[in-house]
């Protein structure tokens, strides 16, 4: 799993380590049981504060994604890898529909963006 900060966003370092789990559980890179580097680890690999790191592995606890073992660190949970499989198959199964009505790419993004908001 390979994690990239941008120290010059706006959106907080906690909140990108955050989603960049979030990214790699979607894509099937963290499956279910696996065990995420220690916050010292992490924090060190990254240059992070380590509270920062536990900042972030908090937030995907709070969401169900992770499970914190005292012990053992961060685990990803059943529930967070299931939930975001079913998102993707979902997705699929709106991609295919759009082709079915001839939409295109941009059209179903266009879409999206306004369902979304």
């Amino acid at each position: 799993m390979l994690i990239r900060l941008d120290p010059a966003s706006a959106e907080p370092l906690f909140a990108q380590l955050a989603a960049a789990v979030r990214g790699a559980i979607a894509r099937g890179e963290l499956a279910a049981g696996e065990r995420l580097p220690s916050a010292r680890e992490l924090a060190e690999s990254l240059g992070l504060n380590v509270h920062t790191v536990l900042h972030g592995y908090q937030l995907l606890r709070d969401e169900g994604l992770v499970e914190l073992r005292r012990g053992r660190g961060a685990v990803v949970t059943e529930a967070g890898a299931t939930g975001l499989a079913r998102l993707r198959e979902a997705v699929t199964g709106v991609i295919a529909e759009a082709h079915r009505l001839g939409l295109s790419a941009d059209e179903l993004t266009a879409l999206i963006r306004r369902e979304y908001s």
